[in-house]
């Protein structure tokens, strides 16, 4: 069986976490506990562009919102 997350051909969608990290995620699965759907449903190659674009800063945002009370603090 192929792995459903490399088909180019199949539809997707784009899901975050409570972290606000992303996932590209065949449309057919449930969607996971933890994650919810945002951006668009699509093929593959839209899905993982629009994360491209949404997604620049790669940190959890737990460490995002330590790293600024820090900053703060200071």
């Amino acid at each position: 069986m192929a792995n459903p997350f490399d088909d180019e051909s199949g539809e997707f969608l784009v899901l975050i976490n409570d972290e606000e990290q992303y996932s590209l995620w065949p449309a057919f699965k449930a969607v996971p506990a933890g994650w919810r759907a945002t951006g668009p449903r699509g093929d593959r190659k839209t899905c993982l562009d629009w994360i491209e674009q949404a997604w620049t800063d790669m940190r959890p945002r737990s460490l995002r919102d330590a790293m600024a009370g820090a900053s703060d603090a200071r």
